[in-house]
């Protein structure tokens, strides 16, 4: 065994080595920031797709990459595309929300409208935003017909204020309020939902993200929740069908793709998604084409960096959360959504016979295993006011008033003609635009060709990375 006056060398030795190591690190980073190099192939690009640094370094992947901000600020504000957002305020020395549980309405698709439960007219209710170590307060009220309650879930809390009807609390009653205050210690990707099983099937959630008081490194500049959700409402029904175990409408942030609203950001901008699963009973792998990210918490918060896991495919459990960071570096308009083929389809309903198919006529049926043609954008028509669709002719029928809900929306403006086609069930887009393309759908009322964001047939060769 050596002496004393050697451990003490070792351990001198290792410290300085050690601090060696993340000061090259932090230079990594500082490089890929800047663009500048310490040596061939360290840095990571921002403004195309590459991978950066070796396996390990900083720079791997953008893995350690921070975002334009300057760090030491606060966290950036979530953005929860067709969901509302709100800190709050502070009343009596704790952040104050009001939620109302009521009955509500919502346009999930064009014209199709769902009657579930959610909170202050919406479903999910809107994000509540708070900072870690602060005393909040949510102001419940019933105006549902029936008994609730409200459970804080996967929050560390008092057990008075868990939410579980009689073994916690007494249930809310139609027309009373109860009040829950507590100090949150944690921070992460959380949510709210009632504890009873047939108010959570019919919608009743509400985004629930606690920031640290100063942002994490490295920083972020765009920080989105998705909330997912599936429903059984059968042919026309406008209530889901709480009992049953199967689905055939899946919605991110309460609404089916197309009319998800997408996440728009800035070419170099570092992202953080949010993904918070509140389906009756499956598992989401949401996928994101283009780009190369890092998860980086859970439900529990956030996982430390030597356990960051990269991919493009993250599987999101029911009554889970799973954030992931990525650098938006190839330019484009990139889907983003669950890969369970039937949840890439919406208002799926058992039919009879060819009736699935566009035409009775189709030739193709004399071929065994003659694709499937479910209705969907892919296969719409618009149709003037009150003219209807052949008798043999199933596609979907459209009316100008909701093509303009779809195309007419600021945040899809440019994007490649014909786009929602593609986009169904759980599904959305990720728009990564240079910054003037930014500046101009986001902050102009300018009109933007379509297809200036992802080219219409580009030419051979124009698009080599």
């Amino acid at each position: 065994m050596g002496s004393p006056n050697d451990r003490r060398d070792f351990l001198k030795h290792g410290a300085a080595a050690t601090a060696g190591l993340f000061a090259a690190g932090a230079a990594m980073g500082k490089a890929a920031e800047t663009g500048t190099s310490q040596s061939q192939g360290d840095t990571f690009p921002r403004m195309h797709p590459g991978l950066g640094g070796p396996i390990g370094s900083p720079t791997d992947r953008g893995k350690l990459v921070p975002g334009l901000r300057e760090a030491g600020q606060s966290p950036v504000n979530v953005i929860a595309p067709d969901l509302k957002t709100t800190w709050g305020k502070i009343v009596n020395g704790a952040r104050e929300f009001h939620l109302h549980a009521m009955p509500v309405r919502r346009e999930v698709l064009p014209g199709i409208w769902m009657d579930a439960y959610g909170f202050n007219g919406q479903f999910p209710g809107p994000v509540l935003e708070m900072y870690q170590g602060e005393r909040i307060r949510i102001v419940f009220r019933n105006d549902l017909p029936e008994p609730t309650t409200l459970h804080s879930h996967g929050l560390e809390l008092p057990i008075s204020f868990d939410g579980i009807p009689a073994v916690t609390q007494d249930l809310v009653k139609p027309g009373h309020t109860f009040v829950y205050e507590y100090d949150v210690h944690q921070e992460g990707s959380y949510f709210l939902h009632p504890h009873v099983a047939m108010q959570e099937a019919i919608g009743m959630v509400v985004p629930f993200i606690i920031h640290p008081k100063v942002a994490y490194e490295p920083t972020v500049d765009r920080d989105f929740v998705l909330m997912t959700q599936q429903f059984a409402m059968l042919p026309n029904a406008h209530i889901p069908n709480t009992m049953s175990m199967d689905w055939n409408f899946l919605t991110i942030n309460g609404r089916c793709g197309p009319y998800t609203t997408p996440l728009v950001c800035k070419l170099g901008e570092r992202i953080r998604i949010r993904f918070l699963n509140f389906s009756t009973l499956h598992q989401h792998p949401m996928h994101l084409h283009g780009h190369t990210f890092w998860v980086t918490g859970t439900e529990g918060g956030r996982i430390p960096e030597s356990a960051w896991i990269p991919g493009n495919t993250v599987i999101v459990g029911v009554a889970q959360s799973r954030d992931v960071e990525l650098i938006a570096n190839n330019p484009g308009d990139w889907v983003l959504h669950c890969h369970m083929f039937h949840h890439m389809m919406n208002h799926m309903v058992s039919q009879v016979g060819p009736i699935i198919r566009q035409k009775k006529d189709d030739p193709g049926f004399k071929v065994p295993g003659y694709p499937q043609m479910m209705k969907g954008m892919s296969d719409m028509k618009v149709l003037p006011e009150g003219e209807e669709l052949p008798f043999d002719d199933y596609s979907m029928p459209m009316t100008t008033e909701d093509m303009r809900k779809i195309n007419g929306r600021r945040e899809v403006q440019g994007m490649r003609e014909g786009w929602f086609k593609g986009v169904k069930g759980l599904f959305t887009v990720m728009r990564v635009l240079p910054p003037h393309l930014y500046d101009k759908v986001m902050k102009t009322d300018e009109p933007i060709p379509p297809n200036s964001s992802t080219p219409l047939n580009p030419p051979p060769g124009s698009q080599k990375l």
